[in-house]
């Protein structure tokens, strides 16, 4: 009856609802007594509690440390490609940083690193939340495991955690003294070598210590553009950023990471400690890919155009000379209450319309489009340098045999600088950095434990979170028409109580209860300045006639100038930005309830209905003055979920697989309004979807992995003046409309991993793998910048390695990207600063590795 009942249910479930699944067979913590024999079981933490995987009725995708070494994943970006419905992509929009993550699960993520937009996938290092997508692409260094739970995890998780949670677990010291570790070398003068020393110092008393130090050579090359003209623009330094460095080549990365751990085992009490620095270095290629001269939205573009090709005589006549006066400064506004003088280095007006051909300026046109997506014309900035250090203290305490009381303690600091020259050309048209210092910390407290005879099992816990940051934006557009200084300050307290309880009704039934209470606090206050006084001089007399080198309110025409040009500061005619403290509160309750149905022990299925949010914040990055700020509140999504978890055949198959569907509101999209990336809650969408993952071992040695995701996300409501403001250049976006996909969101994707490891007769062992992955094609942007569209690609990876008879070395040559197949994972599209420019994924490379323990 039961095998009649088991048959029914797994039919229904993966013919009905198009087979789906979430969990990855990739993974260690053998419970058998031979590792070859069946599949290996997974122990997880995802409900704070050590268990099976398959006992989780949660969809969750898990791997070891040995497998992503194995198949070279050295951040958490490269774990995209191993699980269904889950898009992590290595840098975002604006900057050229590999260390920023744009993550989204089953449609729900987040695209942007600013301060006032907070992730809507939550990263977490033992235990330990990265409040910042800046930083979150961690290199994965000494991971005993990475847990990626898909769906609203705002019961156990919290805030922030609406569309899942990637959770990264550290290995913690070994009782012995071993040293571990590899040396690789590959294309583009690769290096890397990682190392772990295990140290016990008493009986009772362990450490480690793990060192990474990783670089190589950029790919992407920088070219001179043709002729003699291009010497002729202002250099990029002479405009306020985070820093300058003009490399001659993209693509490199240079880091160095350390971490350190002390572990106590007194039996019924366990205290952790760790610590860990990165400094981490490299950049991401930018392709110039459409320019928006000519065009209704290239703003900046036309006028820069409209300044070197129109005679000073008829500028005046027009009375646009004023515009045409170039401005730049070197000493950006980084303090509140602060303000520089702007100095007029230079004047546009009329350079290639006068007779003397020694200062003629390029003009802003394609020709500056390379057509080879690894080279550019680019001479301004590109560089990236993150400082990212921190402290865990995790204690566990057994206050009876079936309770323990755990305390998870983390401070967090960072420090980052990055550039971009988003125009691809020596002029400077459309180019950004970025400043940001950021710290936190956070306090958790749990109580775990089983009761009546272990059918009850709970988890009740307390949460306290506080962040402060700063954030500086630099944009220049129009070789200095338009220049933005916009320092920014942000803070963050949030308060939480959270529980769940797991019920065993009977052998065949259980049930889950479980809720958390936020409640947050938040101070924001932006400081942006846009130097130029550009506003004012598109007013024209009396407002554009400058008083010395400044902008004071002894401008001509005074006040009623600043106050009809929206200037919101009488101290600063200058700032754009409303002053004072800006302050919002949040409150919400995220409940999940859930049954599971055990007609077998080996089989589980499980349905569940559960919610979670996404903070809300302001829109900060401002290009035109404003008298007010504009908020948006939070986002919310509810998801029900229907799953099924087997392992058959005495352990040599496993099935998987959950169908979903995720109301999601209030969604905060952000799009471009001019030239300012605005956010508002101004849609919502429903996305419904399926995964499936299999793990077979058909025969001794040969292991088959599957995983299927299928996903169908679209805008159900949304504003209509988002839909007009998101396409407003014919021909160059579709815009946001109902029935549109959400952007990063492929309909489906695949992946087939065959893994083979076969004996040698010296007692060593050869191991083949391969990664084959589908991804359809998908949109980049919530504008749906036809140019950056990804279509859909098939990306090859492979290796195989030699595994020596005592197991103290094993070499491995392996490659990524086989077919060489390059797609954008990334795009800026700001029509206004003239350039539409890419990120293209890393081409095809080979590696070669000694590991070694003993």
């Amino acid at each position: 009856m039961k095998n009649q009942l088991l048959s029914g249910v797994a039919w229904g479930c993966l013919s009905a609802l198009s087979l789906s699944v979430s969990t990855a067979a990739f993974a260690q913590e053998v419970e058998t007594a031979d590792e070859n024999e069946g599949i290996q079981e997974i122990v997880v933490t995802a409900q704070k509690r050590s268990e099976n995987v398959q006992d989780v009725p949660i969809a969750i995708s898990a791997f070891g440390g040995d497998d992503l070494t194995e198949r070279a994943v050295g951040n958490v970006a490269a774990l995209a490609s191993l699980s269904p419905n889950v898009n992590l992509d290595s840098g975002v929009s604006f900057t050229a940083s590999t260390a920023v993550l744009a993550a989204s699960i089953r449609g729900i993520g987040a695209s942007d690193f600013a301060l006032n937009i907070d992730p809507a996938v939550g990263v977490y290092v033992d235990g330990i939340y990265l409040a910042r997508s800046v930083g979150a692409n961690q290199d994965l260094l000494d991971v005993e495991r990475i847990e990626i739970l898909k769906g609203p995890q705002g019961t156990l998780f919290g805030r922030n955690t609406i569309g899942g949670a990637v959770s990264i677990v550290t290995r913690d010291p070994a009782k012995e003294f071993g040293v571990r570790g590899d040396l690789t070398v590959g294309r583009f003068n690769l290096f890397q070598a990682r190392a772990s020393v295990d140290l016990p110092l008493a009986e009772n008393l362990y450490s480690s210590i793990t060192v990474d130090v990783k670089s190589r050579d950029g790919y992407a090359k920088r070219i001179p553009f043709p002729g003699s003209l291009g010497a002729n623009s202002p250099p990029y330094t002479v405009y306020p950023a985070a820093g300058y460095n003009s490399p001659s080549r993209e693509g490199d990365e240079d880091n160095r990471t350390i971490r350190g751990k002390l572990k106590y085992d007194g039996g019924s009490l366990r205290l952790t400690l760790s610590g860990d620095y990165a400094l981490t270095k490299g950049t991401a290629p930018t392709t110039l890919l459409q320019t928006t001269d000519g065009t209704a939205g290239g703003l900046f573009a036309n006028l820069y155009n409209l300044c070197i090709g129109t005679s000073v005589a008829d500028l005046t006549a027009a009375g646009l000379i004023n515009m045409c006066n170039s401005s730049g400064t070197q000493l950006p506004s980084r303090y509140r209450n602060q303000t520089f003088p702007v100095n007029r280095l230079y004047t546009l007006a009329g350079v290639n319309a006068d007779a003397n051909p020694n200062n003629n300026l390029l003009p802003w046109d394609n020709r500056f489009i390379t057509g080879d997506r690894d080279t550019s014309y680019a001479t301004g900035n590109n560089f990236s340098r993150l400082e990212n250090w921190g402290f865990t203290l995790t204690g566990e305490i057994d206050l009876s045999d079936n309770v323990m009381l755990k305390s998870i303690t983390g401070y967090r600091k960072s420090d980052w600088q990055s550039g971009l020259d988003g125009d691809g050309s020596p002029v400077n048209m459309s180019t950004y950095s970025f400043d940001q210092r950021q710290k936190q910390f956070s306090q958790e407290l749990q109580l775990v434990g089983t009761a009546l005879d272990d059918k009850l099992n709970y988890v009740l816990g307390a949460y306290y979170f506080t962040e402060s940051g700063f954030l500086a934006d630099y944009v220049i557009s129009g070789e200095g028409i338009y220049v933005i200084d916009g320092p920014n300050w942000l803070s963050t307290d949030a308060y939480a109580a959270f529980g769940q309880l797991d019920y065993r009704v009977s052998d065949l039934i259980g049930i889950t209860l479980g809720a958390r209470y936020t409640k947050e606090s938040k101070d924001f206050e932006g400081g942006q300045q846009e130097l130029s006084g550009l506003f004012y001089k598109l007013a024209g007399a009396p407002c554009s006639n400058l008083a010395g080198d400044i902008f004071p309110d002894a401008l001509i025409g005074g006040v009623s100038c600043r106050v009809a040009n929206n200037y919101p500061d009488p101290s600063n005619p200058l700032r754009i930005y409303p002053g004072g403290i800006n302050k919002q509160s949040f409150n919400n309750f995220s409940p999940k309830v859930g049954v599971q149905l055990h007609p077998t022990d080996d089989v589980m299925v499980y349905g569940s209905w559960s919610k979670g949010y996404k903070t809300g914040g302001w829109t900060t990055r401002y290009s035109t003055p404003q008298t007010f700020v504009s908020s948006f509140d939070p986002e919310k999504a509810t998801t029900y979920e229907l799953g099924l978890k087997s392992t058959l055949l005495d352990r040599r198959l496993q099935i998987n697989a959950a169908v979903f569907k995720t109301d999601y509101s209030a969604i905060q999209l952000n799009y471009q309004v001019g030239g300012s990336p605005t956010i508002d809650n101004v849609g919502d969408a429903d996305i419904k979807g399926a995964e499936l993952e299999i793990t077979a071992q058909p025969t001794q040695g040969l292991t088959l992995n599957v995983a299927v995701g299928y996903t169908d996300a679209k805008y159900t409501a949304l504003d209509p003046a988002v839909a007009v403001t998101s396409g407003f250049v014919p021909g160059l976006q579709a815009g946001a409309v109902v029935g549109s996909t959400l952007p990063k969101t492929p309909k489906w994707k695949v992946n087939f991993s065959p893994r083979y490891e076969f004996d040698l007769g010296n007692g060593g062992s050869i191991t083949l793998l391969g990664d084959y992955t589908f991804i359809s094609k998908q949109t980049n942007n919530v504008e749906r910048t036809l140019v950056l569209n990804r279509p859909s690609v098939s990306i090859v990876n492979a290796s195989i390695a030699y595994r020596a008879p005592d197991e103290k070395y094993t070499i491995t040559v392996g490659g990524t990207n086989l077919t060489g197949k390059r797609y954008l994972s990334s795009g800026t599209a700001i029509p206004a600063f003239g350039a539409i420019i890419g990120n293209y994924n890393r081409p095809t490379e080979w590696y070669a590795r000694l590991g070694f323990k003993f």
